[in-house]
């Protein structure tokens, strides 16, 4: 089940994705699920994944269950999560404690109270027993076999409510054989300066090895991990995607990434840290959330240019505006096209869209000007790529990208009596000389004209069957008529392998979403391969 780590144990990156980031609001994983983001957080690199609470509900034990028999791990230990014993009882006799032993984890993590108010408010017990189940649970494990984190829940607040009290929890675990004492800011509520001074102070009086767990309600999680190991802590706790409780915990990857991009550490196996943008993508479509396109390192806007003065400079040279090299976190750069484009932009899109605008200066600046005067009618094109590609190539080629020529189409809703609706549109349009008449209903005006489009030119172009429809956006552009405003339209489209968006825009949603359903299914012909009409 546990593979040895090609890293020495001197510093610990430890994942809490399948127990703290768990709770945070919206997701609920499966078994399934949690297999699923172990499998990927293993593949990451990192040295300890936090499994669960086995005992504490039939869903973690079941997990530590089956991840014995299914998951060959690279790279990492599982850890197995509980709380120390029981007020008043033993360690050798706490079915809690019976069951993380059970849970055939080797590295079990301990919650201990560490602030004097919860001890007494919550624990209901002295603070001398408190001590005395930390020492006893600790202990317990460590002759069983097991390998011993403990994370002094409330730390921080507790060591500004009695810091005696808090550094004595700190001192009676590591010297009951605990293998890192964590401390953790479980409010959020810290500050870099302060975080740094007080583990720099623990430490020293204490002589623990020290870790950190930050939650993020300051906004600085990230930032309060790494004062920590700025001041001694060599053990980092953070969850993927910062997922977590109220806004969150310490994120995985901009902690890893500067870590190792800018402490010079190496805290993963040699290669991985390529594979950042990848793994956080595929944990977010695990947990069926949205990859944030603004998330430092891995987010797809993380390396996005837009102004015509950044793609002048990014042309001379990309470092002058990037702080390292996106490749090395497995990400790209991207240009924006807008209209704040200049010719630079231009030129560096479609260069990475593949196409050789020569030098042309009159070409490149024909396609600035289109791109202003489309967008002032109030186009996007830096979000939808595929309708940018195709304007450039028209520009280019000096006629426009066609595998079909549209003769007419309509879509009719009809409102009956029993209170239903039938959507239904009719397409007549001309592709490799035949004219084609195709109506289809759907489960909404925009659903019949992408069906009804199919079936006219599936026979013809059987490539579009793979097609399909991911996503669906409308905004209604500032008007001065109301109801007669401008609506625009963004289509996102997938053939199995990649995903492309295009943008409609006019008058009535009805017909922005045939534009941008015109320009998906020309993109992916396109992508396909197939070659254009006449």
């Amino acid at each position: 089940m546990t593979a040895t780590s090609a890293l020495d144990d001197s510093f610990h990156v430890f994942d809490t994705t399948l127990r703290d980031g768990a709770q945070r609001e919206g997701i609920n994983l499966t078994v399934a699920d949690k297999l699923a983001i172990a499998r990927h957080l293993d593949d990451f690199g990192v040295g300890f994944i936090e499994g669960g609470w086995p005992g504490a509900n039939p869903r973690d034990t079941e997990f530590f269950a089956r991840a014995r028999e299914e998951i060959d791990f690279q790279h990492a230990q599982l850890v197995a999560f509980g709380s120390t014993r029981r007020a008043g009882a033993s360690a050798a006799e706490d079915h809690q404690v019976k069951a993380l032993l059970d849970s055939g984890a080797q590295v079990i993590t301990l919650v201990a109270k560490s602030h004097d108010r919860h001890v007494e408010l919550a624990l209901r017990t002295t603070l001398d027993e408190n001590l005395a189940m930390v020492a006893d649970t600790v202990s317990h494990l460590k002759a069983q076999g097991r390998r011993v984190f403990v994370d002094c829940e409330h730390f921080f607040d507790g060591y500004r409510a009695n810091p005696e009290y808090a550094k004595s929890v700190v001192r009676t675990a590591s010297e009951a054989g605990a293998d890192v004492v964590v401390l953790c800011d479980t409010n959020g509520g810290m500050l870099p300066a302060q975080v740094q001074a007080v583990v720099a102070t623990v430490l020293a009086d204490t002589g623990a090895r020290l870790g950190i767990h930050a939650q993020d309600d300051t906004g600085c999680a990230v930032a309060n991990t790494l004062a920590a190991v700025d001041a001694g802590a060599t053990h980092v706790q953070c969850t993927a995607n910062g997922y977590g409780e109220r806004v969150g915990n310490a994120n995985l990857f901009p902690v890893v990434a500067a870590l190792e991009l800018k402490y010079g550490k190496q805290v993963l196996p040699e290669g991985r840290l390529r594979e950042m943008t990848r793994i956080s993508h595929a944990i977010a479509e695990v947990v069926n959330l949205t990859p944030s396109t603004h998330q430092p390192y891995v987010g797809v806007s993380a390396f996005a240019h837009k102004a015509g003065l950044h793609a002048s400079a990014i042309k001379v040279d990309p470092d002058l505006y990037q702080h390292i090299d996106p490749e090395l976190v497995g990400n790209t750069m991207r240009m924006l096209v807008s209209d704040m484009a200049g010719r630079a932009s231009i030129e560096l899109k479609g260069r990475e869209l593949g196409i050789d605008l020569g030098g042309d200066r009159e070409l490149v600046g024909r396609v600035v000007e289109r791109v202003k005067e489309r967008e002032l009618a109030g186009y996007t094109y830096e979000a939808a790529d595929a309708s940018f590609e195709l304007l450039l190539r028209a520009e280019a080629e000096g006629r426009a990208l066609k595998y079909f020529d549209v003769e007419s189409w309509r879509a009719i809703t009809e409102d009956r009596p029993d209170g239903t609706h039938a959507n239904e549109a009719t397409v007549k349009l001309w592709a490799k000389g035949e004219r084609i008449v195709a109506t289809a209903e759907g489960n909404g005006p925009v659903n019949a004209l992408d069906r009804s489009l199919r079936v006219a030119l599936e026979k013809i172009y059987p490539e579009l069957a793979k097609l399909d429809l991911v996503d669906y956006k409308v905004r209604i552009l500032e008007g001065v008529h109301g109801t007669q405003s401008t609506t625009r339209v963004l289509i996102s489209t997938s053939d199995g392998t990649g995903e492309w968006a295009t943008v409609g825009v006019a008058e009535n949603v009805i017909a922005a979403s045939w534009q941008a359903l015109e320009d998906a299914y020309t993109y992916g012909l396109l992508r396909a391969g197939v070659a254009p009409a006449g």
